[in-house]
């Protein structure tokens, strides 16, 4: 019986995803159930091989057919072993041996990764990458992720920590950071590093601004208010915009500049607002790159959304060659 069917699953804190889709990529079948954090999160693996068991009885899929599991999670992975710690999201306190128990439990091969490199993969795979091989990936959320595929592979790097763009230095003695270093990216192009800057930025400022206004009354601010009041011409929030666009092009040209890369992908909630950021960020890319990268990397939008972490998870069986022998 041919092997054709890959399963991704997208580990959440929230929520797990789940697609059924082709080794072309095309999703066939996809499901959602809620993270159970319970009890040191010692429901999560145990309901993730139930569903997968339930779901492929449900669908009458031999599990002969299955190519693999691929599933992004929280937390650091460590590829080779299959675990995972400090999920704190998931109540992943203590070292998690998830692979021994999903294969065991499935009786299939399962790759897994950090849910930002499977992100990655899946925008270079079957999203605003075009699986070229050398596509830079920056996922904007609460904090700042990303991933880097060179050769059509994930960069790891010696511990795992190949890829994390959040932390790179974008502004010497900077914002302090929850990873102990001060101006690294997260702290001013995440959805919380926006709303500081607006605060800063209000404080010195003495025009009229709506922004101002509501910094000055307690009103509460969100990334998405900072940007539509940009989008309604608001002076202070266009400045605090213009800050974003220059910290994020000026970590997109210095990654480029190493790596050379077809694309540069944004994805994650910031992304959503969509031209006014991208716009910035392209005009900042072309200042700090260098030339011969400048001509062949595009800055672009992620467009997959949500089933960026499914399609990357299942892209990770995909390219595994992990089996389970009887």
């Amino acid at each position: 019986m041919a092997k054709d069917k890959l399963i991704g699953v997208d580990l959440g804190g929230t929520t797990i995803k789940f697609a059924i889709m082709t080794a072309e990529g095309e999703i066939q079948q996809k499901w959602s159930v809620k993270t159970n954090i319970l009890d040191e999160g010692s429901h999560i693996v145990p309901d993730i091989v139930d569903s997968i068991n339930h779901h492929l009885d449900l669908y009458q899929l031999d599990k002969e057919r299955i190519i693999g599991i691929g599933m992004g999670t929280p937390g650091t992975v460590n590829i080779e072993e299959g675990t995972v710690k400090g999920a704190f999201n998931l109540n992943w306190k203590e070292t998690q041996n998830v692979r021994e128990q999903i294969e065991a439990g499935t009786g299939l091969p399962l790759t897994l990764d950090n849910d930002a490199n499977a992100a990655a993969l899946g925008e270079q795979w079957r999203g605003a990458g075009n699986n070229a091989p050398e596509v830079v990936f920056i996922t904007l959320g609460t904090g700042v992720g990303g991933g880097l595929i060179n050769e059509g592979k994930l960069i790891h790097g010696v511990s795992g920590a190949g890829g994390e763009v959040g932390h790179m230095v974008v502004e010497p003695d900077g914002y302090l950071c929850t990873c102990g270093n001060r101006g690294c990216l997260e702290q001013y192009a995440s959805a919380t590093g926006v709303v500081h800057l607006a605060q800063d930025f209000a404080e010195g400022y003495a025009g009229n601004s709506k922004l101002k206004a509501m910094v000055d009354n307690g009103d509460e601010i969100t990334s998405k208010i900072v940007f539509d009041l940009a989008k309604e011409g608001d002076f202070l929030a266009n400045e605090v915009v213009d800050k974003v666009g220059y910290y994020l092009g000026y970590a997109s040209a210095n990654i480029s500049n190493i790596l050379n890369p077809s694309a540069v992908v944004i994805g994650g909630g910031v992304s959503a607002a969509g031209k006014i950021l991208l716009d910035r960020v392209k005009t900042n890319f072309q200042k700090f790159a260098f030339k011969s990268t400048r001509d062949v990397t595009e800055i672009k939008l992620a467009e997959l959304g949500n089933d960026a972490g499914a399609y990357g998870a299942a892209s990770l069986a995909r390219i595994s060659d992990r089996t389970i022998t009887a």
